[in-house]
């Protein structure tokens, strides 16, 4: 696997890691478990995430996260609470895929890593606080579920084709900044209504 091809599934992995990190260990893990994804020999260096007590903590994590982030606002709480938790852990996740014989690029992929996870982190932080202030909960239900399956097929995706993953990657990244944008002019024109009436 080329260096792009590595950093790519590493790219992956960080950025789904921002909206689900326990999905991403778990499944991780299941994966290197099962062998139902074949992934390459380079990353067996993952092996430990296949340890039961790993599964079953991740595991344990992602179902919490799952019901969590179904319920208005403890959602943006759990988020809240994540905002450094997931950048971390999508740097791990980074670092443990990358070649450990070469650290310039271990450092390459914690730096991106944590940076990833945390873009996707805020998009979807930013994006959920948005969905919380409609009156309903089915939007709220809806999204989460979307971040659930769109996580775990990219994951799936991203570990079974190296170049599907640098161009999920890409994918993810264009659109995280784009909602970052987009909930910047939400924002400034919320407080330029709240200055003119203030």
């Amino acid at each position: 696997m080329s260096i792009v091809e590595i950093l790519g599934v590493a790219a992956s992995v960080s950025l789904l890691a921002g909206w689900r990190l326990y999905l991403c260990v778990f499944a991780v893990g299941v994966a290197m478990r099962t062998g139902w994804v074949p992934l390459p020999d380079h990353l067996m260096q993952l092996d430990v995430l296949a340890n039961p007590w790993v599964l079953g903590v991740a595991g344990l994590l992602a179902v919490i996260e799952f019901a969590a982030d179904k319920v208005m606002w403890i959602d943006s709480a759990w988020d809240a609470v994540h905002t450094l938790v997931r950048p971390v852990g999508g740097a791990l996740l980074a670092l443990a895929i990358v070649d450990p014989s070469r650290p310039e690029w271990q450092v390459i992929a914690v730096l991106l890593g944590g940076s990833a996870s945390l873009l996707t982190h805020s998009a979807k932080a930013g994006t959920r606080a948005v969905v919380n202030a409609s009156p309903e909960p089915v939007s709220n239900i809806v999204v989460s579920t979307g971040e659930d399956v769109a996580t775990g097929g990219l994951l799936v995706l991203a570990l079974a084709n190296p170049i599907a993953a640098v161009v999920i990657a890409l994918g993810i990244l264009g659109a995280s900044v784009a909602a970052l944008v987009v909930l910047k002019r939400m924002l400034a024109k919320l407080l330029g209504r709240k200055a003119k009436t203030g």
